[in-house]
C-alpha cells in the first residue's frame, strides 16, 4: 500500500511551513509519517516544487513536485497517484498528526471495487484522509486542465464509497484523524492533546 501526504500548502494562516513545525519535539510531518510507516511500504511526499522537507523513515520515500503548480490538493493527490506503484493509496495532509491507524486500514480493507473510500461526518467529507486508486488520475487531470480545483467535484466522475460516523466511532471516536493544524491556535491545542493523551511519551 502507498501513502500520499500532501506537502504543498502555503500555509498562509499560519504564516510558515506546517510540516516543519514540532510536537513534542517532533515535526508534524514526522508524526504523519510514523502513522503510516505502519502499513505502507511506499510513501509519497507531494510538494509544490519538489522540495526536500526533513523527515526519518524505515520505509521507502520520495518526493514528488506537483505537475499542475498551483492548483492545491487535487494537484497533489493527481501528483502523488501518477508516482505511486500500487493501485491505490491513502491520501492525506501533511498537517494532521493524529491519524488513526484502525481507520486507514479499514477503510484500505473496504475500498475493493471502488475508485474513492472517503470517511463521512453527517453531510460533510474528508477527502484529505481517503483512498484514492489509480483510477482516479485521468478524471482528476481533466479537472485540472478545466480549473476545476474542488476535489468534491471528482465524486461525480468516479464510483465512490462512504464511511459513516457509526463506522469511524469504532477507531476514532473523538475524529482527531481529520483535526489539521491552519493556525497558531491548532498547532498550541494539538500540543496539548498530545501532552494530555500521554501520546509524548509513548511515542505515538
Amino acid at each position: 500500500m502507498t501513502s500520499i501526504i500532501l506537502a504543498g500548502g502555503r500555509s498562509t494562516r499560519l504564516g510558515r511551513n506546517k510540516a516543519v513545525q514540532t510536537i513534542g519535539g517532533k515535526s508534524l510531518i514526522q508524526w504523519v509519517i510514523d502513522r503510516l510507516a505502519i502499513f505502507s511500504t511506499e510513501i509519497i511526499i507531494a510538494t509544490a516544487h519538489g522540495e526536500a522537507i526533513p523527515y526519518s523513515s524505515v520505509v521507502r520515500i520520495k518526493t514528488v513536485a506537483d505537475t499542475y503548480h498551483g492548483k492545491g490538493p487535487l494537484a497533489g493527490i493527481y501528483s502523488g497517484l501518477l508516482a505511486s506503484s500500487s493501485s491505490e493509496a491513502i491520501v492525506v495532509g501533511c498537517d494532521t498528526p493524529f491519524l488513526s491507524v484502525g481507520l486507514l486500514q479499514y477503510m484500505i480493507h473496504n475500498s475493493s471495487g471502488l475508485d474513492l473510500v472517503v470517511p463521512r461526518l453527517k453531510e460533510k467529507v474528508e477527502p484529505l484522509c481517503a483512498v484514492y486508486s489509480k483510477n482516479c488520475a485521468a478524471p482528476i487531470e481533466e479537472l485540472l486542465k478545466q480549473d476545476e480545483l474542488k476535489i468534491i467535484e471528482l465524486f461525480r466522475m468516479v464510483k465512490v464509497g462512504y464511511i459513516e460516523e457509526h463506522e469511524i466511532d469504532n477507531f476514532d471516536p473523538e475524529h482527531l484523524s481529520f483535526f489539521n493544524i491552519n493556525n497558531q491556535a491548532d498547532l498550541e491545542r494539538a500540543r496539548r492533546l498530545a501532552a494530555e493523551k500521554g501520546w509524548l511519551l509513548s511515542g505515538r
